[in-house]
């Protein structure tokens, strides 16, 4: 293989994966949710966070630009209280109150209702955020563990553009796919969720964690085409087949269906 065409698949590989990441970063449950809309001849900006550190509560703020503006804000334990906790919130241009800080896991479901004179307006207008408190992870421990994961993606992707080699070195991008793989997913990763969560590994056959079930099925493709790279006749179809999987399951949003407080025993703890 030329060096300008090596150069090539490194380059589409990694666009590959950042593309991956941005998008599974943007979309996963804990990116913030922000925007403007007009409300009273005024622009309001606002962005409401949904992960935060179990260490201090949350602070909420819209801007309004009008100390005529009144804000309340209104939050629930999620999956377990009915009704809504109201704090009115303070300022003049720029409203502000708190989520008090919650267990690890703990989620509170929250949103701002605004008012002036007798008109009045919900933000976000579409949903109502689900914030997750998790513990703090040590930068020791989170580093290797993003670096590994998307490193892992960009030799998944370089090993499949490897197929239009005429001599593929498929082994060797295979080898090192599934061992940065298992360094970053299977080693760091649940250090990094317990540190987050309390729970190392939340996936089959504990619980329903995509991200952590994701990054399983991510490692069994790529297991399944080793093995196959000498069994079968045409072992690049099994790489092929890694990549793609690995592609798919890396679009699902991350911390999707991930570990959740249970108040409900929290709460039959305390009566006992």
């Amino acid at each position: 293989m030329t060096k300008s065409k090596s150069i090539l698949f490194w380059v589409l590989a990694f666009l590959i994966t950042a593309a991956s990441a941005i998008y599974q970063r943007m979309t996963g449950p804990t990116y913030p949710i922000s925007g403007s809309t007009k409300f009273e001849g005024r622009t309001i900006t606002y962005k409401f966070e949904r992960s935060h550190s179990i260490n201090s509560d949350c602070i909420v703020k819209v801007k309004t630009g009008d100390a005529g503006i009144r804000g309340y804000l209104y939050w629930k334990r999620y999956k377990f209280d009915k009704k809504f906790t109201e704090v009115e919130m303070t300022g003049n241009d720029t409203l502000v109150a708190s989520l008090s800080k919650q267990p690890m896991a703990g989620k509170l479901q929250y949103m701002v209702r605004l008012y002036k004179g007798e008109k009045n307006l919900i933000l976000p207008e579409d949903q109502s955020p689900v914030i997750r408190f998790k513990g703090d992870v040590p930068a020791w421990i989170l580093i290797p563990h993003v670096l590994a994961m998307f490193l892992s993606m960009l030799f998944g992707a370089r090993a499949a553009f490897e197929l239009f080699s005429k001599q593929p070195k498929l082994r060797f991008y295979t080898l090192w796919t599934i061992v940065i793989l298992f360094v970053g997913g299977f080693i760091f990763g649940p250090i990094m969720q317990y540190y987050a969560f309390g729970d190392a590994w939340t996936g089959i056959p504990f619980g329903y964690d995509l991200t952590d079930n994701k990054t399983l099925i991510a490692m069994i493709g790529w297991l399944v085409a080793f093995f196959m790279l000498k069994k079968s006749k045409n072992p690049k179809h099994w790489v092929l087949f890694a990549a793609i999987l690995m592609f798919i399951v890396y679009l699902i949003p991350h911390s999707a269906l991930g570990s959740e407080y249970d108040y409900s025993k929290a709460k039959q703890e305390q009566v006992k």
